[in-house]
């Protein structure tokens, strides 16, 4: 049992280190959105359109990511595409054309997507090795990272050192995060020994009302992660322009709403162990909407930052939950956990590209706030979809033995 806590606590450090670096490395992103938007004298429109950049070549990498995980395994991509990642990211800033900036955020977009389905396929197959929540704390780590990178990046600006070190001081340090402790990660052949064990279960087919029910699951992650998206590259723009933060303070809106996120799925493994999980989901919603609803209402620097703390503090918990029960609903169904998940965040990562864009798009049309506040809709539908979606019970510690 000791031996069994040393490996489980080694594997999910290594996750947890893929997580925070990519977290660190979207929020330094995030927070370079303004700069971005000055350096090339962007409207709102024609930023929303670098932002399509990075969802269009997530979106289209999806489909052969997920082979190519399959292939390698979850724990090789996930290191391979850390480094990519961190490469991709330090050249942002230095690229010196618009038209040439499109081309290399979307190549940045590839290697964000492919380095959050690997790692959320790593954090899949711990959980389904050990047979205990870990999801949340694995996602906390990446709010963590949001965190870490928001407080970085807003104490570089303060100090008025040019962007361009800032990002390749960050993306080589992640790189050698990931690098240091990539040798715990876990192998997909323990999550198949201990969730398949003694039920004879397929680790590819999936019926077609699992399927309906895993797709469902994603339609409604996919609202969750638009809220999400738009939280990480707006913020900065809604600090900036309509809060009138200046210096450090544009950033930490990101802060706050990434502090929010941590506390809340770092604290979600316990609470999704002890009461259901459709009571946390809908408790989740209601903090979302209040949050966001009170940094929208009432858009001063303060009030805005502790809406953003609020709101991110609802939100972490729901995309957790989903993710959870798609694998759990797969091992019930006789499939993988890993395949189950993948049905879903295929559907959940297109909101995570496409929030910053839809809201960029409202923006021009109306407003930052008005774009903002329509995303709040999504988490109404999450809400109202509850009682259908999620079970109402306590959870079983064990994720293979109970159906969603």
């Amino acid at each position: 049992m000791q031996q069994q806590d040393t490996n489980l606590g080694k594997a999910r450090l290594a996750a947890m280190s893929v997580l925070f670096a990519n977290g660190v490395i979207y929020a330094s992103w995030g927070t370079h959105v303004p700069t971005i938007k000055d350096k090339f004298d962007l409207s709102d429109s024609a930023l929303s359109l670098s932002m399509l950049a990075v969802a269009l070549g997530g979106i289209l990498i999806m489909a052969w990511a997920g082979r190519w995980i399959a292939r390698v395994g979850s724990a090789h991509a996930s290191v391979r595409s850390a480094v990519l990642l961190s490469a991709a990211a330090f050249g942002i800033l230095l690229v010196p054309q618009y038209a040439l900036l499109l081309l290399w955020l979307a190549l940045y977009g590839a290697m964000s997507a492919i380095n959050d389905v690997a790692a959320n396929s790593q954090a899949t197959v711990i959980e389904a090795t050990y047979q205990r929540p870990v999801i949340g704390s694995l996602h906390g780590s990446f709010s963590l990272g949001g965190m870490a990178g928001a407080l970085v990046s807003s104490g570089w600006q303060a100090m008025g050192w040019p962007g361009t070190w800032h990002l390749a001081t960050v993306c080589s340090l992640c790189a050698l995060l990931v690098l240091s402790t990539s040798r715990w990660l876990l192998p997909e052949s323990h999550a198949h020994a201990h969730a398949n064990a003694g039920e004879g279960a397929s680790t590819h087919a999936i019926e077609p009302r699992l399927k309906r029910h895993l797709v469902l699951l994603g339609g409604l992650a996919f609202l969750a992660l638009i809220v999400e998206g738009a939280m990480y590259d707006w913020t900065a723009v809604y600090m900036r322009d309509v809060a009138h933060a200046s210096g450090g303070f544009i950033s930490a809106g990101y802060a706050a709403f990434s502090i929010g996120m941590a506390c809340g799925r770092f604290s979600g493994d316990p609470v999704r162990a002890r009461f259901s999980e459709g009571a946390l989901v809908v408790a989740s919603c209601a903090l979302s909407l209040a949050g966001l609803g009170m940094a929208l209402l009432l858009p001063g620097v303060a009030t805005a930052l502790i809406g953003f703390l609020i709101c991110g503090l609802g939100t972490a918990n729901i995309i957790p939950v989903m993710f959870a029960s798609a694998g759990r609903a797969a091992l019930a169904g006789g499939g993988s956990a890993s395949n189950g998940l993948a049905v879903t965040t295929r559907l959940a990562y297109i909101g995570l590209l496409t929030g910053p864009v839809i809201v960029g798009f409202i923006a021009h049309h109306a407003s930052l706030r008005i774009a903002l506040a329509a995303t709040l809709l999504g988490v109404v539908a999450i809400a109202l979809s509850a009682r259908r979606v999620f079970r109402f019970r306590r959870a079983d510690p064990a994720p293979a033995a109970n159906a969603p």
